[in-house]
């Protein structure tokens, strides 16, 4: 099985680096993989013991940032090496301030593999969620390096459980610990012999928590819902979550609508313009003036949404007619029900708010508007979300503690 995936790698490396002459994203991780071992050369305190994280791309970074972040709040002197395998992760997060050293990870070859370990020479390694690359956890456990994975889930039908995964199971054995999202992952290990895992849940609730605790005040903003009887809040939308939205404002007057689409770019804004006939205010022209006269401002600049977020009655979040929904937790924890399209069931937690009755569905308009009309005249579904993340805080504490002990034992 070893030589079979170690074929299949070179055969994905050479797809890279002929897709590479003709896409973007392509350029830039085959770019990024080929140069990481001169970045990290030049970038590498030698002489210091990293603690390494690995993200394939941005929502790992998200679940692991809790983690790296407590780690250096608790341990200032704590070194962090954080890698990406994918450009839409390292390209955002290149500059995060977080860790002390930011790289694209080499692809998972033995040479790659063994030179890296031998560069960073990690004191622990953090795998976040699904990354599990067989030739560095070989590697690292030659080199007598712990290796963790946070916020794991595990179902049936992965690589592990298979007749012919025995020797991708017995990778999991390297790990020293398993921190996995749900029961359900932990039973599944259990039952195929595993003891070192635990549930410690997801990472991401800790996130959304901290930044509720430094959301910003938004002034204008503040104006604006204080002159309306309910708001509505839609965040990271797309033009079909859009055309919804705008039909139900035009068609309820007495409604506010702050809509922060997923992409601003001159083209998508224009289309927005069309569907509101022009009547709505950019946030980048936002006045004490123009802030009392419209019922729909659109939001044209990014890093704001989760604080947003706060000032609504109800939440939309965008994408559940297109790939899957983005972040329901961010308005969640707010206290404020949550509604989204039809494409959501890979995503746990909106799976588990539906179950709770602190989120819901719509497929069409009709539902949109009954559901909206029913939530903006009850809040009882908004204190259900909101405890939901309440109640699933604290990963990251449990991580930490077994990561780096309150009380080391004494060598």
């Amino acid at each position: 099985m070893r030589l079979i995936y170690n074929f299949s790698i070179y055969i994905y490396k050479l797809a890279v680096y002929i897709a590479s002459f003709f896409n973007q994203k392509a350029q830039k991780l085959w770019t990024g993989q080929a140069g990481a071992l001169s970045l990290l050369k030049r970038t590498l305190d030698l002489n210091a013991r990293y603690i390494w994280f690995h993200a394939a791309s941005l929502g790992e970074f998200e679940q692991g940032r809790p983690v790296m972040e407590q780690l250096k709040n608790d341990n200032p002197e704590t070194k962090i090496l954080l890698t990406f395998f994918s450009p839409s992760g390292y390209e955002i997060r290149k500059n995060y301030t977080g860790a002390d050293v930011i790289s694209y990870l080499p692809l998972d070859t033995k040479a790659a593999a063994r030179r890296f370990v031998k560069l960073v020479n990690p004191s622990k390694a953090v795998f976040i969620k699904y990354e599990f690359w067989p030739n560095y956890i070989l590697e690292l456990q030659k080199a007598n390096v712990p290796v963790y994975s946070i916020s794991a889930i595990f179902r049936p039908s992965q690589v592990f459980f298979k007749v012919y995964g025995g020797w991708y199971r017995n990778l999991l054995k390297s790990f020293a610990h398993i921190f996995v999202q749900d029961k359900n992952s932990l039973k599944l290990l259990a039952d195929n012999g595993f003891t070192n895992v635990s549930v410690a849940g997801d990472t991401r609730f800790d996130r959304v928590a901290d930044l509720a605790q430094q959301a910003k005040v938004i002034p204008l903003i503040e104006t604006f819902v204080k002159a309306a009887k309910k708001v509505i809040v839609a965040g990271s939308t797309w033009p079909k979550d859009e055309e919804l939205l705008v039909r139900y404002l035009k068609l309820h007057p007495d409604i506010k609508l702050i809509l922060v689409p997923h992409e601003i770019h001159q083209a998508h804004i224009l289309g927005i313009s069309k569907l509101l006939d022009g009547n709505f205010v950019r946030y980048t022209d936002l006045n004490e003036q123009n802030v009392l006269t419209t019922n729909c401002i659109v939001v044209d600049t990014i890093g704001l949404l989760s604080s947003i977020y706060r000032y609504a009655n109800v939440a939309y979040i965008g994408g559940g007619f297109g790939v899957g929904i983005h972040n329901t937790l961010e308005a969640a924890v707010w206290n404020v029900p949550v509604v989204f399209g039809p494409n959501y069931k890979k995503f746990r937690e909106a799976r588990d708010l539906i179950a709770i009755g602190g989120a819901f569905s719509i497929g069409h308009y009709e539902l949109l508007e009954a559901q909206f009309d029913l939530l903006l005249k009850d809040n009882k579904s908004g204190k259900i979300a909101g405890d939901y993340v309440k109640n699933n805080t604290g990963a990251t504490d449990l991580i930490i503690q077994e990561i780096i002990p309150l009380n080391p034992p004494k060598g």
